[in-house]
């Protein structure tokens, strides 16, 4: 019993590692894709060091971009920042809370949620 517990945690263990680099990846893809022709003045205007932002606005006014903007402007070590979209079907089945803790326990730091 004490055997197929093991072996289960580290099935377990193993597909939270690849989601985790699945969300890495999408998340990489798209910061390719963020053109950086045209930034908002209002990018200057947010107090980014602050522990929490909240961004609202309607739909298609660029709220995303302005996220992946700011995410290709800095230089974060690799796996230290990351973008989600609660979008993704992982979140189907999935707490925000347990990503952003399975993100810290990787080395995360800064964790932007849209």
């Amino acid at each position: 019993m004490l055997e197929m517990f093991s072996r289960l945690n580290k099935i377990c263990i193993f597909a939270k590692k690849m989601v985790m680099e699945e969300l890495l990846e999408v998340f990489k893809l798209k910061l390719r894709h963020t053109s950086m022709t045209f930034i908002r003045s209002i990018m200057d205007d947010i107090n980014w060091d602050a522990r929490l932002i909240g961004i609202r606005g309607a739909r298609g006014t660029g709220k995303t971009t302005l996220l992946l903007q700011r995410l290709k402007s800095q230089s974060f070590a690799d796996g230290e920042a990351l973008y989600v979209s609660l979008d993704n079907i992982y979140f189907s089945e999935h707490k925000i809370y347990c990503l952003a803790r399975d993100f810290m326990k990787r080395g995360g730091k800064y964790l932007y949620i849209d």
